[in-house]
């Protein structure tokens, strides 16, 4: 899995060979054919690994309330900085998500990706409600589908232009406030505290160059 990160961050999905990925291993080509048939073979598995990673380092977000790990848990997602070669990966992620429309393996896990963050989501707008920081007039589901859309547009604009234009936690941070924060609840909001707000947006895979991933 490790060198399949790597040959996909050098070389993008649609150059992407078996002998690249072989290159990155200490396997050959044969050896990964005994148990992948295909390139796509391959890339199914590693994003079923990807999706394992994923869910083990956001499954449990820690917060005093829900509104707090709410926050933390976008933060999470959308900041961290754990990839030798971010840019390199997420637009390698990007050229596999873009062959979804056409391969339902490839739809089916990727949406997996989609279901954890909308189940996460709304599960942590669920409690606060009912332990009364969010409002009870919020719909989790509303909710869960607001932020699981701002995860992805926020990676997909900042891997096709460069940059989200800064301010888009922010303005997260602001619907938080005002839409969900309950009156009267006392949570804190805190303000984004980096020292480049264009930083709001990177990485939603945890995974690491080196193949340290778990591979």
């Amino acid at each position: 899995m490790g060198a399949t990160y790597r040959a996909l961050c050098d070389h993008g999905y649609a150059a992407l060979t078996m002998q690249d990925i072989a290159d990155e291993s200490d396997k050959s080509t044969a050896a990964l054919h005994y148990h992948y048939d295909t390139k796509e073979g391959l890339l199914l598995a590693f994003l079923e690994h990807l999706y394992e990673r994923f869910t083990e380092k956001y499954g449990d977000v820690e917060g005093d309330d829900a509104v707090e790990r709410l926050v933390g848990f976008v933060d999470g997602i959308l900041c961290q900085s754990n990839l030798d070669d971010p840019e390199g990966f997420q637009t390698a992620l990007l050229e596999i998500r873009a062959q979804a429309p056409y391969d339902a393996a490839y739809r089916e896990r990727l949406a997996k990706f989609d279901a954890f963050v909308t189940d996460r989501v709304e599960s942590v707008v669920a409690d606060g409600i009912a332990e009364g920081t969010i409002r009870e007039d919020v719909d989790p589901g509303d909710s869960a589908a607001f932020v699981a859309t701002l995860i992805d547009g926020v990676n997909t604009r900042r891997t096709t232009i460069g940059d989200t234009g800064g301010g888009t936690r922010r303005t997260f941070l602001a619907y938080v406030r005002e839409h969900l924060v309950a009156p009267g609840a006392d949570v804190t909001v805190d303000d984004w505290s980096g020292d480049d707000e264009s930083d709001d947006s990177p990485e939603t895979t945890p995974t690491e160059r080196d193949g340290g991933a778990g591979a």
